[in-house]
């Protein structure tokens, strides 16, 4: 059954094109990628297959919709003007659940399938539901947040008694990047179980520790999930699984530990007939890639089963019969489906080529959908068949149509050592070999990240105004092997920063970058590494440094990495050369390039102190530089105006000194 819908391996190989080349429609020629397209890609939320296979949900700008499986046109089943997220497919098959704010706060509702009509609400639960994790016989669902939580005014009450009150710190970790930034009070979040009929809450754990992953058995009679349950849990990246009662008389005091071992572990499943729990387990909590592992729902040795792919695992799904754990991996600059059979370790590649796929779903009827895209294109929902995938959305379409992208393409080269370094490259539109083009070096955040296939707005918008746009995946990017990615271990911006050079001098060597019109930016560890290059170098000409470290001693207990700093680098009273040789700041004073730093006032991830240390050096010394500081602003969830500005403000800066 299951064979019948799957890629051959000939077809699989193949390049899957996403969404039509965009051309002239009734409006006249495609126009320019232009700032105002920033946030015009939507990637739909989906697949959600309906158990017999037919129907896929999907979520586009709040509403959730309804297509075949076999193609034809997208129903939206909720009405505009509230929002609607995570649809859920009734067992029988009759009615669609999802989350709503339509009653003022977060609920489920229930909406019947063979007419599309009027939803029903499920809960009424003052304090909102924020997920759908119901029991195999959808009876109740569950729910994590802290034993205080309930005790807590609600959201309009807090704001109408809110008032200054002092931050009482006592635990290791205090900060975060969200809110006042400071970590203070009950933060244990722990799993209840809700009754939907008759309103009842169950706790199920309960103490000093938070769970999360939670996960129903088929029975319905036990709850697996992960957590982190060592004597100091800020001080180790550590997590096991376990395992609880969902009838719990004692709010988890009597729990079943399934794992203790080193490996950091994640998202457990358990397998249709109960037997079995798959998860994702990794070496470690920063470097290490996770792997899908199964081991007996009693307890017993792990397997891993995707060590000889040796790739980052993101996500995995089960099929109906148990069979095979289907699941996606990252490979270079794409992101590929394959399964593999639990019992033997047997593994099969079923979607490859220049594509990512972003999520999957398998239904109890065996078809599978995914969302994924290609070079240029946008996320889209597909359904895979015998030859090729079927896609079966066309949320972006219009917008394609709409505008003239640069092309996009992988490149490979040799970075000094030998090691070989994949980049994209995006051009502008009406590209000319014979021309020298200006040219920018964008690097990635993370480290442990990647550029991929696939639209991009950051570096469409850069070719729409002329330059050419280099994005390496240096060491320390995922979609290679383990040791690729670990290759950075106490070596920030030392392998990495050659493989960067590499690539340019690879593009350059190609005959169509003008070596003097180079420019450099990135964001977070990208802004890091820029950092880091206009300390090495002076070939840049211009420089946009977004939220980067520059002196990592002044960000310990500052920022929200203490246990990545331990881990990693050791604690600076002992270790001060570590942080001395990885901080850009240090060697401040051989920047020559005109830099403009930017970053949010309240980024607690990577403190605006880093970017202000690095201007004041810069000025002080009388190097061109700005500081661009936004007010009310984290390390991440920008405001759409804020985005518009930030670019505008890197293009005016490389306009300046490249053209």
């Amino acid at each position: 059954m299951l064979r019948s819908i799957l890629l051959s391996a000939a077809a699989a190989l193949l390049p899957v094109s996403l969404a039509p080349a965009a051309e002239p429609g009734a409006a006249g020629a495609p126009r320019p990628v232009a700032l105002d397209d920033i946030n015009r890609i939507e990637s739909p939320d989906g697949p959600y297959l309906s158990r017999d296979g037919r129907q896929v949900a999907y979520v586009a700008d709040k509403q959730i919709y309804v297509v075949s499986a076999t193609r034809g046109p997208s129903r939206a089943v909720t009405a505009a003007g509230s929002t609607a997220s995570t649809p859920y497919w009734s067992k029988d098959g009759r009615a669609l659940y999802f989350l709503s704010d339509r009653s003022g706060s977060s609920q489920v509702w229930k909406l019947p399938v063979a007419l599309f009509g009027e939803a029903v609400q499920v809960t009424r639960f003052e304090h909102g539901i924020d997920s759908l994790n119901f029991s195999a016989d959808e009876s109740r669902l569950l729910l994590r947040f802290t034993e205080s939580a309930l005790a807590q005014p609600t959201a309009k009450e807090a704001a109408a008694e809110k008032k200054p009150e002092p931050w009482v710190i006592t635990r290791l970790e205090f900060k975060e990047d969200a809110g006042d930034g400071y970590l203070t009070g009950d933060r244990a979040e722990h799993l209840h179980a809700l009754d939907l009929e008759s309103g009842k809450l169950t706790q199920l754990t309960s103490g000093k520790f938070s769970e999360s992953d939670a996960a129903w058995s088929p029975d319905g009679r036990s709850v697996a999930f992960v957590s982190n349950r060592e004597d100091e849990p800020d001080a180790s990246y550590k997590t096991d699984l376990w395992l609880v009662a969902a009838d719990n008389p004692d709010r988890g005091q009597s729990l079943v530990r399934l794992t203790n071992d080193a490996r950091v572990k994640s998202a457990p499943a358990w397998s249709p007939d109960g037997r079995f729990i798959a998860f994702l387990a990794a070496e470690d909590g920063v470097y290490g890639s996770p792997q899908l592992a199964v081991m007996p729902a009693a307890g017993g040795e792990p397997r891993i089963l995707t060590a000889q792919l040796d790739r980052w695992i993101n996500s995995f799904k089960y099929s109906q019969d148990g069979e095979w754990l289907y699941f996606l991996f990252e490979s270079d600059g794409g992101t590929h489906l394959a399964r593999v059979r639990p019992r033997d370790g047997r593994l099969e590649r079923l979607l490859e080529g220049e594509l990512h796929v972003s999520a999957l779903d398998v239904a109890p009827s065996g078809v599978v959908a995914a969302r994924l895209e290609n070079a240029n294109d946008a996320p889209e929902l597909y359904v895979l068949g015998k030859a090729r995938p079927r896609r079966i959305t066309d949320v972006n379409d219009a917008y394609l149509h709409s505008v003239a992208l640069g092309d996009k393409r992988r490149v490979e080269f040799r970075s000094p050592d030998g090691t070989l370094v994949e980049a994209f490259v995006t051009t502008p539109r009406g590209f000319d070999p014979k021309r020298r083009y200006p040219t920018i070096l964008h690097i990635h955040g993370g480290p442990v990240s990647r550029f991929a296939y696939g639209y991009a707005f950051q570096p469409q918008y850069l070719a729409a105004n002329g330059y050419i746009v280099v994005e390496p995946n240096p060491r320390g990017s995922t979609g290679r092997d383990q040791a690729f990615i670990r290759a950075i271990y106490q070596t920030w911006g030392i392998s990495d920063y050659d493989d960067l050079i590499a690539a340019v001098d690879h593009v350059i060597g190609l005959g169509y970058v003008d070596p003097q019109r180079l420019g450099v930016f990135g964001y977070s560890y990208g802004g890091y590494m820029t950092n880091t290059v206009i300390t090495r170098t002076q070939r840049f000409k211009a420089a946009a440094s977004g939220a980067g470290h520059s002196m990592i001693v002044a960000n310990y207990g500052h920022d929200i990495y203490q246990k990545w700093y331990n881990w990693e680098l050791g604690v600076p009273w002992e270790n001060r050369d570590k942080y001395e040789r990885l901080s850009p700041l240090t060697q401040a004073g051989r920047v020559t390039t005109p830099t403009i730093f930017l970053g949010g006032r309240d980024d607690w991830n990577v403190p605006v102190l880093n970017a202000e240390l690095f201007y004041q050096s810069l000025r002080s010394r009388g190097v061109d530089t700005q500081l661009v500081v936004y007010p009310d602003t984290h390390h991440s969830g920008w405001s759409e105006e804020f985005e518009k500005d930030y670019l505008r403000r890197v293009l005016e800066w490389f306009d300046k000194y490249l053209k």
